[in-house]
């Protein structure tokens, strides 16, 4: 018997392939479900028959998404280590030590590591042992254990649950992409510039200049493809699954390396979206302070600013009446301690601080006193501007119109709205407006609408660079790739002469279908090359002077010397009811709306 089974060898037993038997061998691809055979950890819902989907292999972890159980969606680390020591001389194995103190291990440093560190234990393994917690390098990649966690379970097939993939250290957030250059518009490199050049001067000023580009922190880097009818579609490399002040402190380091990448010195942020909120309001500050000293320390280090920050004050429970217009007298309390909050650690860092009141509105009139919340708000922004003065925060406050969504009717509906509410308090000298393309779309006006009415009020401060589609109604914060409505946008910062210290924010998100890490480069390209190409069109529209010559004949009646006093609010009705009488029936000319459109067409 044992003469007939050596005369089948290993690789023919391992390549019988039935139904009745597993394969020999199983390969795994990105994409496959597998299933857990034993228990990792119960507690976090990784346990025998989880099913989970791979999404990325490692040369030493497989991270995978759960599929099923009460944590499904979340993101684990499985090993693929071999475990095995290569050093006879080890005396110890790893896998009983259930202590750091119980650690012991050969050294053969030769004196080229610190003392708490070893290279030789494993291959390619670097162990180091500090007082709060034990680290692995394996390569690039770091592994923690936390202080408290068996060291026996580091070894155990169980052993990914105590492993924290550490990407803040080292290496690259977005391998394989290169800093964003110029290439021209005959590139067909997708991760390149057509027509922005950040150097190049029109109508006397640089481009980098005339945007001051800013990406926004929250829907780069928390935005999750998540919509009203479904989950989450984008699953970042560099995201652990949790919200911690950890997690916090590695995508502070992904936007630093993002915005280096792309060429653009300023960012943006609410507090919420960089810090993790707390159980108490001590814990959501002490979160946001070691957070903003991160960015501060990367701020001085690659020579980047905030264009601005807000305080989140529409997400919690807590503010589903509004914040400063809540009927919850101790909302509205906490409200303004969270600002305080915000302006007190962003004011070093920042040009603007925003106000956008996410749920400053109604629902209805019938349980809504509108005066009430109205003067409530008037008192929180002149506490605001206060404060600012106390703590000798010398950069501009704004306030961002919205009309609905998530309210049904918000109180900052437009520009005009926001303008005539700041005359009304006296607070008109000091704020400004922040204009959001897709806002003014729900207002049922167009960008270059809102822009202007801010612009001619001395208002305008700063532009979430967005749009919405026509065909949808509701807030979409797509980015902006129509080369008209950046014209218009344009000639209005044009007359604005520039709208420093403020620019142009990307408030704009990925498509929930658009996945890829790349997908954010390339939206912010189209983004910033979209512009460019209105701010060139503007610059042929100014230098052709066909466009502006067609305004000034229309109003050329008002540029004699009774329009001058009509102008100047010096004709009374009864003066020009004598000049009427005398000039007898007006002629009235042509608007010539279609010459209008052809000469901006030509600059298209």
């Amino acid at each position: 018997m044992e003469f007939e089974l050596d005369a089948f060898s290993p690789e023919i037993l391992n390549g019988i392939n039935c139904s009745s038997l597993p394969p020999h061998k199983l390969v795994l691809k990105v994409g496959a479900p597998v299933m857990l055979l034993r228990n990792i950890d119960q507690t976090n819902g990784v346990y025998n028959g989880t099913r989970m989907q791979v999404r990325r292999m490692g040369n030493h972890v497989i991270e995978c998404k759960t599929l099923t159980g009460n944590k499904a969606g979340s993101i684990v680390l499985i090993p693929r280590l071999n475990l095995i020591s290569n050093n006879e001389t080890l005396p110890v194995a790893l896998s009983r030590v259930t202590s750091k103190d119980g650690l012991r291990v050969l050294l053969q440093d030769h004196g080229h590591l610190e003392d708490n560190c070893t290279m030789n234990v494993f291959e390619n393994i670097k162990l180091i042992v500090s007082e709060d917690s034990i680290e692995l390098l394996f390569n690039s990649c770091l592994l923690q254990i936390d202080q408290n966690e068996n060291l026996g379970n580091i070894f155990a097939p169980s052993l990914l649950t105590s492993l924290h993939l550490c990407s803040d250290r080292e290496g690259e957030f977005f391998p394989g992409i290169n800093k964003i250059k110029y290439e021209g518009p005959s590139s067909k490199n997708p991760l390149s510039f057509k027509w922005y050049n950040a150097e190049e001067e029109i109508l006397g000023k640089k481009m980098k200049d005339w945007f001051r580009f800013s990406v926004a922190f929250w829907h780069t880097f928390r935005g999750t493809g998540a919509d009203p009818f479904g989950a989450p579609t984008k699953h970042w490399p560099w995201e652990d699954g949790t919200n911690s002040v950890k997690m916090a402190k590695r995508r502070m380091r992904a936007n630093f390396e993002f915005i280096n990448k792309l060429g653009i010195d300023l960012w943006c942020f609410h507090d919420r979206d960089i810090a993790p909120d707390g159980e108490s309001l001590e814990e959501a500050n002490a979160n946001l302070d070691e957070v903003v000293a991160l960015a501060k320390e990367l701020q001085t280090q690659e020579k980047k600013k905030v264009l601005w920050g807000t305080a989140q004050l529409f997400m919690h429970p807590r503010y589903m009446h509004g914040a400063a217009t809540s009927s919850e007298l101790g909302v509205y309390a906490y409200a303004a301690t969270q600002v305080k909050k915000a302006m007190e650690v962003y004011f070093h860092i920042i040009y603007i601080y925003v106000f956008w009141g996410g749920r400053e509105g109604y629902q209805s009139l019938l349980n809504t006193d509108m005066e009430r919340e109205l003067n409530h708000l008037a008192r929180f922004f002149e506490a605001a501007v206060a404060y600012k003065k106390k703590i000798g925060f010398n950069g501009t406050l704004l306030i961002e119109p919205k009309p609905q969504e998530p309210t049904k009717h918000q109180y900052d509906w437009d520009a005009a709205t926001t303008s005539n509410f700041l005359r009304k308090y006296g607070l008109i000298g000091e704020f400004k407006l922040n204009i959001e393309c897709n806002h003014a779309t729900l207002s049922g006006h167009s960008c270059h609408h809102e822009l202007e009415t801010a612009r001619i009020n001395g208002l305008l401060g700063n532009i979430d660079a967005n749009t919405g589609d026509p065909q949808v109604g509701w807030d979409t914060d797509q980015f902006l790739v129509d080369i008209q409505e950046a014209t218009m946008i344009m000639l209005s910062v044009v007359r604005n002469g520039g709208i420093a210290p403020g620019g142009f924010n990307f408030d704009a998100k990925l498509r929930r279908e658009s996945m890829d890490v790349e997908d954010l480069f390339i939206a912010h390209i189209i983004g910033m090359d979209t512009m460019a190409r209105g701010l060139k069109n503007v610059a042929k529209l100014v230098e052709d002077g066909a466009l502006a010559e067609l305004v000034r004949k229309r109003y050329q009646s008002f540029d004699t010397k009774i329009g001058a006093q009509i102008e100047a609010g010096k004709a009374d009705f009864d003066f020009l009811e004598k000049k009427v009488k005398e000039w007898g029936e007006p002629k009235v000319a042509s608007a010539k709306q279609e010459l209008a459109e052809m000469i901006l067409q030509s600059a298209l």
